[in-house]
């Protein structure tokens, strides 16, 4: 039992923490320990790190925080490529220590030791190419093509000059304060990969993501059909029922199966359980970045339109508020007004309520078209190199 109950710790746990880093800022957990939790990961745990650091170490104890943090955070660092290549190393060595002594197995066959090693294979190539790519850096020499590829909105971008790279900053670019380069297209930065996400290889991006989710499904399932197998071979349901007298059925048996396979088989759990919460993370995460691949928005967008929209909808409630506060000071000027029926000032649409902003996305031009510019590049194109600028 104490192996069941380290297994339900881990798992409310590992939930717990997840959600807490990842919606502790959503307004339904306002005031909640969700959100304190949210702040205590992100900012706290480090806030008490530091301060303990300064009393033990004094200010050069600090600064060397401060040097670490810099090179960490805002410059260019394999630290978290290793972290990956250890996850994915790490786990399909336990995999292959705890479960391939059971293939080929009831369920399974031979075959599965050698797709599984090229499953992880795929994943670190998809892995090396996102991380080593062009992300569709722009330059001297092609920034008149770029121009030309992404016409202005004026809306979120306007011409202008990168104060940096001292060249124009075409539309969807931006200069990448980590990598230090302007970036066509920009979505992120992503530490995974320590490289940009960009024009040029966010096909390979979204690859990565989507074959990681489906390496972690078939990690679950394969897993999941070693150890049915293995109730199979070793007979546990005619052995629990016909020597132990258990009833037949489901509420009776599935305690004492997973008792079992908890005792038996906890290397096998403890590994689909946190491929499970892994492919949780990357589902959600593929589904938001597909959703702006099928709009052909970027994540640097959607944060330039939210606040874009928050500034609108501040300017727009502002001046509905001044037309009614005008609107009230006329009707104090009338000498007699007919009073409004009192069902019908109570029906009747604020003006703020008949607000209505609009994301105007010039770049959408329907999903076939958005799905072929993420898979077909513009820059990968033969017209791209035969564009001139437009004038005006």
């Amino acid at each position: 039992m104490a192996v069941q109950w380290i297994l339900v710790c881990h798992g409310l746990i590992t939930v717990l923490v997840m959600v807490s880093f990842l919606c502790g800022q959503w307004p339904i957990f306002q005031g909640t320990f969700i959100q304190r939790i949210h702040s205590f990961i992100t900012f706290g745990a480090y806030d008490y790190f530091r301060r303990f650091v300064h009393l033990a170490c004094g200010s050069r104890g600090t600064d060397a925080l401060y040097s670490v943090e810099y090179y960490c955070c805002d410059r260019p660092n394999p630290i978290i490529q290793v972290l990956y290549l250890l996850i994915i190393g790490g786990t399909y060595y336990f995999i292959v220590q705890s479960s391939f002594g059971y293939i080929p197995g009831y369920y399974l066959s031979a075959v599965h030791r050698y797709t599984s090693f090229l499953a992880v294979g795929v994943g670190i190539l998809l892995f090396l190419l996102t991380s080593f790519s062009d992300p569709g850096v722009v330059n001297s020499a092609n920034v008149s093509q770029y121009l030309s590829a992404y016409p202005y909105d004026n809306i979120i971008f306007s011409e202008k000059e990168c104060s940096t790279c001292k060249i124009p900053k075409p539309a969807r670019s931006k200069h990448c304060s980590i990598c230090d380069r302007c970036v066509a297209r920009f979505d992120h930065h992503c530490a995974w990969m320590n490289n940009c996400i960009g024009e040029r290889n966010t096909r390979y991006f979204m690859a990565f993501i989507i074959w990681h989710f489906l390496i972690c499904m078939y990690g679950i399932v394969a897993l999941a059909l070693i150890l049915a197998g293995r109730m199979k071979e070793l007979q546990v349901i005619h052995i629990l029922t016909d020597y132990y007298g258990i009833e037949n059925s489901f509420r009776k048996l599935a305690p004492l199966v997973l008792q079992w396979l908890s005792n038996s088989y906890n290397t096998q759990i403890l590994i689909m359980v946190f491929l499970a919460v892994v492919s949780l993370l990357l589902g959600g995460f593929f589904t938001y970045h597909a959703k702006l691949c099928l709009t052909n928005t970027t994540t640097n967008e959607s944060f330039k339109w939210q606040e874009q929209l928050s500034w609108q909808r501040k300017v727009n409630e502002a001046k509905a508020s001044a037309e009614a506060l005008k609107a009230s000071l006329g009707e104090l000027d009338q000498e007699k007004k007919p009073r409004e029926s009192k069902w019908r000032t109570f029906f009747r649409r604020s003006r703020l309520q008949e607000l209505e902003l609009v994301k105007n996305n010039i770049y959408d031009k329907g999903f076939l078209h958005n799905i072929y510019e993420v898979a077909i590049p513009f820059s990968t194109r033969r017209s791209f190199f035969v564009n001139k600028p437009k004038s005006g």
